[in-house]
């Protein structure tokens, strides 16, 4: 593992996502979120990608190691986080009950680490360099949202997936430019993590779902072009 991630960085990261994708997809499609199977296959990658990190210290590549250094130059992370409650704006209702409430929120947490590593830590970290960042960003952000087509083969239905991929490509050029932009993972594992959990806890509407696509779609537009220009500003005062 250790010598094909020196010799080929981004097959590496793809790997990864390819394993991720094939082994989730049958055992969601058979057991669900609900299911402790389910649960346990999540906290077997979130382990094994921890030890990868720690073993090779990388925590600090991935931005792992803390926030980022000047929090009030970030507070662009407050509006990512108030977004991702989106699932709970059409109010509240539960998905499951009891244990199998517990096992689905477990899981949903472990997705938000797993995917965020997978995605803006692996595959966005082997593609970036400062010639490449801009192609970094837009394969990460893409390559995230196509993901989700594999839930037609979990048994998920057309339109729900399309929507899905739509969503999730927004969220991806929005979650991929916060971490090039601030350095930390941290923030973005939290607002995934949150956008996963309250799909539990949301009443789920199909109108107030495509508005809140529709927002986090404009939004994500917003931020990505002021997050750009603010990285454009600071290497002009860094050249005077």
């Amino acid at each position: 593992m250790r010598k094909l991630y020196e010799k080929k960085e981004i097959l590496f990261a793809v790997l990864w996502i390819v394993l991720y994708c094939v082994v989730m997809t049958p055992v969601k499609g058979q057991f669900g979120y609900e299911s402790v199977v389910m649960l346990l296959v999540l906290a077997a990658f979130a382990a094994g990608i921890t030890a990868f990190v720690k073993v090779n210290h990388l925590g600090e590549k991935y931005g792992l190691t803390g926030w980022p250094e000047n929090m009030k130059r970030y507070l662009f992370f407050i509006p990512i986080w108030i977004l991702a409650t989106g699932n709970l704006w059409d109010g509240f209702a539960l998905s499951f009950r009891g244990g199998a409430l517990v096992c689905a929120t477990l899981s949903m947490l472990l997705v938000g680490y797993v995917e965020e590593m997978l995605f803006r830590g692996f595959l966005f970290r082997a593609m970036l360099s400062e010639d490449r960042a801009a192609v970094a960003v837009t394969v990460t952000a893409i390559t995230f949202g196509l993901g989700h087509i594999v839930n037609l083969f979990a048994g998920q239905a057309t339109p729900e997936t399309f929507a899905q991929i739509i969503f999730a490509i927004a969220w991806g050029f929005l979650l991929t430019m916060a971490v090039f932009r601030s350095g930390s993972l941290l923030p973005c594992i939290i607002a995934h993590a949150m956008i996963d959990v309250f799909s539990l806890y949301g009443a789920d509407k199909e109108t107030a779902d495509w508005i809140y696509i529709g927002i986090t779609a404009i939004v994500a537009a917003g931020y990505c072009i002021y997050l750009s220009r603010l990285q454009e500003r600071d290497t002009e005062k860094e050249r005077k």
